[in-house]
């Protein structure tokens, strides 16, 4: 809730006289604004908020103060109704009459960076940087306005995008952030809603081409079957990939994050970054090996895998050197699939679709499939989601190993058929 109040400054000019304000307190913070206005300190009545009759130009003055007061209360009646959190400056520019900032995209874009990088959203802080580094190689103008974007600039970008190899998935990816953050400047009164492009420019026109992400089980048992012996350098790789596909589509980012602490009476228990829900999984018998296998690795860290190699990172070295290992990891999985002739995609993201799809494949429910991925906005499923106990998501998650039984052999790493 917002207060306005029209009094007379604590402090008088050269010439004896006192500012006329309009105060308005929001979130325990006021803000003064001038109103054009002052008189002597006789000449005000403090308790009525307006000019005594001893002002010489009493009437006008207050047929003029009560029109500022009901502008005041308009303007925050309006961003009530379009639901917008408003900001003391975004109040005072739309009381004013100020419909853009000389504020540029990019310093706009940079300061945003800045605030995700502070509130520890380092991976939406890099996104946002990835866009803005993409987007400036095409514009080449570090002035830009954001009245300056038009559906003509935003269809040459796409064009520009295409021309460098990008295809619909990615060229969305970069317009969705390019559109947050022109709702967050007009949320922030730095440009009018009135030259906001996206009306036209549909950024849902572009979907991905349809590229398989999930692997059927038989792409995984592939996999499983490379040969660390002779690939030794895939061999970690490798062992991330199945881990995350055996722990409910853990991400990598959270894989990167685990640490022994989270290794329970036979489940791996932790919060997911991304969403903070608290998972508690079942370690099946694939997962069982590689924890085996990386407990005899030797680390100064709590970590379970070898990727953050130091304690006491800051948020940025964190996301750093997850970019670093995750280019990395994307790069071995390429080689594996190259190796063992899978045609599919496979990316480390991969792993959390073929769980699902697996799954769903193996007659488990979509709303069981998503309390075990920790869903939160997937359409009706979400609207139905039911709360299921653990035993319940381990025996669907022993779904996994079926079709056929593998033998996994600890000591030689590699899979036999039962």
């Amino acid at each position: 809730m917002a207060s306005i109040k029209i009094l007379l400054r604590d402090k008088a000019s050269k010439e004896g006289l006192f500012p006329v304000v309009l105060k308005i307190i929001k979130d325990r913070k006021p803000k003064l604004i001038s109103l054009g206005m002052e008189c002597i300190k006789k000449d005000w009545d403090e308790t009525n908020a307006q000019f005594k009759k001893s002002h010489p130009n009493h009437v006008q003055r207050n047929r003029v103060l009560l029109k500022l007061k009901e502008k005041a209360f308009k303007v925050i009646d309006e961003f009530n109704i379009e639901e917008i959190d408003f900001t003391l400056t975004q109040f005072e520019n739309k009381f004013r009459g100020k419909k853009d900032s000389n504020t540029s995209v990019r310093t706009f874009w940079e300061d945003k960076i800045a605030d995700l990088n502070k509130a520890g959203r380092t991976g939406n802080a890099r996104a946002y940087l990835d866009t803005m580094n993409s987007f400036y190689k095409f514009a080449k103008n570090n002035q830009l306005k954001f009245r300056d974007i038009s559906v003509e600039m935003l269809d040459k970008y796409e064009t520009h995008l295409r021309a460098t190899g990008s295809k619909d998935g990615g060229i969305g990816v970069r317009m969705r952030e390019l559109r947050a953050l022109y709702n967050d400047a007009i949320k922030r009164g730095i440009v009018d809603e009135k030259h906001y492009p996206f009306k036209a420019y549909k950024v849902s026109k572009l979907k991905g081409s349809g590229i398989k992400k999930a692997l059927s089980r038989a792409e995984i048992r592939k996999i499983e079957d490379l040969d660390e012996f002779k690939y030794p350098h895939l061999a970690e790789s490798k062992k991330l990939f199945l881990f995350s596909y055996y722990t409910s589509g853990i991400n990598f980012f959270d894989i990167m994050k685990l640490r022994w602490s989270n290794v329970q009476n036979g489940r791996i228990v932790y919060t997911r970054s991304k969403t903070k829900g608290n998972f508690s999984v079942k370690i099946l018998e694939p997962v069982r090996i590689i924890l085996e296998e990386y407990k005899h690795i030797n680390t100064k860290t709590d970590y379970v895998f070898p990727i953050l190699l130091k304690e006491g990172l800051t948020p940025i070295q964190i996301e750093n050197r997850k970019a670093k290992t995750l280019k990395k990891f994307n790069s071995d999985l390429k080689k594996i699939a190259e190796i063992q002739e899978i045609e599919s995609t496979v990316t480390s993201y991969v792993a959390r679709h073929s769980y699902a799809t697996n799954l769903k494949e193996s007659g488990v429910s979509i709303d069981m499939i998503s309390q075990s991925m920790g869903h939160q906005n997937v359409g009706i499923t979400t609207a139905y989601l039911k709360d299921f106990d653990n035993n319940v998501i381990d025996d669907a998650n022993e779904k996994l190993l079926q079709e056929p039984s593998p033998i996994y052999n600890a000591k030689n790493k590699i899979r036999v058929s039962a």
